[in-house]
């Protein structure tokens, strides 16, 4: 199944193709060849990597104007930055290299092994599960108790995409689409299908992240989604902020709970930093959209993001400004559900299910903030959603309950 179908006017070209067997180990166009007409140039480049831990890793940069992003196919669709301009929306993390799949041991350290390639700005936490690690109690398909070590955050973001393409409009806006698919199956369990689309605008700040998650299988199943975006510099600083169409605050624990009356405050690298994580359960709209804004000290810099929130019901902020050596970073992450183990997910009736054959959409849209005015503006539009309703701010972490 295709994300959507390709239009007349639309040009496309298959990159990797795992049903034929074909992968195009680099690959070129651009405005010039494709699009002569369209007055902003633009281009789309696929590499693959080599050296180290990123050998043969794909990767594709999509240069639109000023916007450009990098995404690596081999990574799950992962987009590991986007620039426009000064502002680069990325963090520093100590795994330096774009990771393939194969040198990460997702079982390593308790179930921490995601970690060993975790570098993205944008990266999918799923599909199976989401959330920290731990131990699983469930009914299998065959109807008896299963019990499953899980692992954090999923397997998504560590499979490689069996197909890749990009499409063109051959006609105004001139809009650039990179989609992806990519399978997460196996015998007696999963057989979760996502569909990633990029999709942005010659000469446009904003562009939209699109994606399709599909139950194949003839059972029902579970699933889980979170978007971990990761911010670093420019937009993470001392005296940044989260503007925030937030409904309900609570922190994860204790450590989190000291200071939960300034969750959305940040503050330089601090050496020795313990992480903190605020679930937030958003406002929405008339039309059911919610949004945040991240800006820096100076509000001239910034990113606006919306999205619809009955799709992505929960929010978590992640803060980890720690030395900058072990990664200064702060996470804002929709999601399906707040990335507590399933069990507890489960517990509370986040963990939504998908019956045969039903696909689930999900639209993220982004817009880079290059002025004081722009930024503004973007803050007006999520009081706007707010409107007027503060925040509840939990004093007190909830106490997990006690499963069997």
């Amino acid at each position: 199944m295709r994300i959507m179908a390709d239009r007349p006017s639309s040009r496309t070209r298959i990159l990797t193709c795992s049903e034929e067997g074909t992968r195009l180990d680099s690959f070129f166009a651009d405005s010039a060849a494709w699009t002569p007409r369209c007055p902003v140039p633009w281009s789309i480049r696929k590499t693959t990597l080599h050296g180290g831990k990123q050998e043969g890793v794909d990767l594709v940069r999509l240069e639109s104007g000023r916007l450009r992003l990098r995404v690596s196919p081999t990574r799950g669709m992962g987009i590991l930055d986007v620039r426009l301009g000064d502002i680069r929306l990325r963090w520093d993390s100590p795994v330096r290299e774009v990771v393939h799949p194969q040198f990460v041991n997702l079982q390593s350290r308790g179930g921490l092994g995601w970690l060993e390639g975790f570098n993205e700005w944008l990266v999918r936490c799923g599909l199976e599960w989401a959330g920290a690690p731990g131990v699983d109690r469930f009914v299998g398909n065959v109807g008896d108790e299963a019990r499953m070590e899980l692992s954090l955050h999923g397997k998504i973001a560590n499979i490689p995409a069996s197909r890749v393409e990009i499409e063109v409009a051959e006609e105004p806006p001139y809009t650039l689409k990179l989609r992806g698919r990519v399978d997460e199956r196996m015998l007696f369990g999963p057989q979760l299908e996502l569909w990633s689309e990029i999709a942005v605008v010659p000469g446009s700040a904003e562009f939209t992240v699109t994606d399709i998650v599909a139950n194949r299988g003839a059972a029902e199943q579970e699933f889980q989604l979170l978007y971990h975006l990761n911010f670093g510099p420019p937009l993470l600083e001392e005296g940044a902020r989260l503007v925030a169409a937030a409904n309900r605050v609570v922190p994860s624990n204790a450590r989190a709970a000291e200071d939960a009356a300034l969750y959305d405050r940040f503050h330089g690298p601090e050496k020795g930093f313990v992480e903190k994580v605020y679930c937030i359960t958003p406002y929405s709209d008339s039309k059911g959209r919610t949004a945040f804004v991240l800006r820096n000290a100076a509000g001239d810099r910034g990113l606006l993001l919306d999205y619809p929130v009955d799709s992505l019901p929960c929010f978590t902020l992640w803060k980890n400004v720690g030395d900058v050596r072990d990664g200064y970073v702060v996470g804002l992450e929709p999601a399906t559900s707040f990335p507590f183990t399933r069990r507890v997910e489960r517990h509370f009736g986040r963990v939504p299910r998908l019956s045969p054959g039903e696909e689930r959409t999900f639209t993220l849209r982004f817009r880079v903030l290059e002025d004081r005015r722009e930024v503004a503006a973007a803050a007006d539009l999520v009081e706007a959603v707010r409107a007027g309703r503060p925040p509840e701010i939990v004093g007190e972490p909830p106490i997990p309950p006690e499963l069997p």
